[in-house]
């Protein structure tokens, strides 16, 4: 539990946390290394690859290597909550996911890593949790709570799976947080929670009248004088651009009472949005993996990982919003140089500016938006 003090809420929001295949090899208790990939058999060749470019990574590691220069960031004592995608399952299961290209395991020996980093919530309503199945699923729902790890988004029924966490800040309101996710991000329909079946709360579509359903969540958690975060996985992992049926369905839930609307599933940062005086991430980017020495798509930069820090009003209204910069190397996030700082900068301010949007640079080494 954090204090707000003033009555504030100060909340760091991350992208796609995946802490399973080269990084849980690097970790104090690697599980096993065997993948089902086309080209790659062994998790150790991501750790390989990474080394090729960036230099030797000194396994094993400590818990808090992966996150780096970005754990002062979100274990400050200024921050009061703290939500990351938690793009991994956390099982020793061999369920394999059939039809998938790729499958991310940490072994529940590792969840130290998780820890290190303090997060309120974990969200799971994405399209790598059951890549080990349903058993996977299990093991990971119970890796979570024994380590006293708030969750969101997928559980052991639809009910659960819907449940949201309820994160109590002292001296501030409440703050709820609600996960989906979308087939747009992956998910497959088959991976959809039901009465009797556990699962993702997976979003039929984006609708308006399933953004009136979530809306009515969104009140219902508004009037107990909650701030509501929706996350949701959703969209592709490349590309600037957001469809259309995103902002409609981001904005419903705005004009719901959604405080933020925290989107994650692209690989880099998407353009964001203040509508309403509530926060938009339409894509927050991924902010742990081990993509380092992997070739495509360098025009996106993925290897610029961003926090997002938002300060909200009592009701939710966006009061300050920082972008924290870093950078993955040697499986691990660095501050950005100003090279770096500067290229982000550029790219999130041209493509924010048609929602009246601006970024720009501080002296500290952070982007700070501004809108209108």
């Amino acid at each position: 539990m954090a204090s707000a003090g003033d009555g504030t809420v100060t909340t760091v929001l991350g992208g796609d946390v995946m802490l399973g295949r080269g990084v849980d090899q690097v970790l104090a208790h690697p599980g096993d290394p065997a993948l089902t990939e086309s080209c790659v058999r062994d998790a150790r060749r991501y750790v390989e690859l990474a080394e090729t470019v960036s230099g030797a990574v000194p396994a094993p590691v400590d818990d808090a290597w992966p996150w780096g220069d970005a754990l002062a960031a979100l274990t400050g004592s200024d921050v009061d909550v703290r939500v990351l995608n938690l793009e991994t399952s956390i099982t020793r299961s061999d369920d394999v996911a059939p039809a998938k290209a790729v499958h991310y395991r940490m072994s529940p020996g590792n969840i130290g890593c998780l820890q290190a980093a303090r997060p309120d919530v974990c969200v799971l309503a994405n399209n790598h949790v059951l890549d080990f199945g349903r058993r996977g699923l299990e093991e990971s729902l119970d890796v979570l709570d024994a380590a006293g790890l708030a969750r969101a988004g997928a559980g052991r029924d639809l009910a659960e799976a819907q449940q949201p966490a309820v994160v109590t800040v002292s001296g501030g309101p409440p703050v709820v947080v609600l996960a989906f996710g979308h087939w747009s991000s992956g998910v497959p329909d088959s991976w959809a929670a039901g009465p009797q079946r556990s699962g993702v709360a997976l979003l039929p579509d984006l609708s308006d009248a399933t953004a009136a359903e979530v809306g009515d969540l969104v009140r219902q958690w508004q009037r107990r004088g909650a701030l509501v975060v929706v996350s949701l996985h959703w969209g592709s992992n490349w590309g600037w651009s957001v469809p259309r049926e995103q902002v409609r369905f981001a904005h419903r839930l705005v004009d719901a009472g959604a405080a933020v609307v925290h989107g994650h599933s692209s690989h880099h940062p998407r353009p964001l949005e203040v509508y309403a005086g509530r926060l938009i991430l339409y894509g927050c980017g991924d902010l742990v993996n081990d993509y380092e020495g992997i070739g495509g798509h360098e025009e996106y930069r993925g290897d610029l990982r961003l926090l997002y820090r938002a300060t909200l009003d009592r009701v939710g209204t966006l009061t300050g919003l920082d972008l924290l910069p870093f950078r993955a190397r040697r499986l691990r996030l660095e501050s950005a140089g100003t090279a770096d700082v500067a290229w982000l900068e550029e790219a999130l301010d041209r493509r924010c500016r048609r929602w009246g949007a601006r970024a720009r640079r501080t002296p500290s080494g952070l982007i700070r938006l501004g809108w209108s």
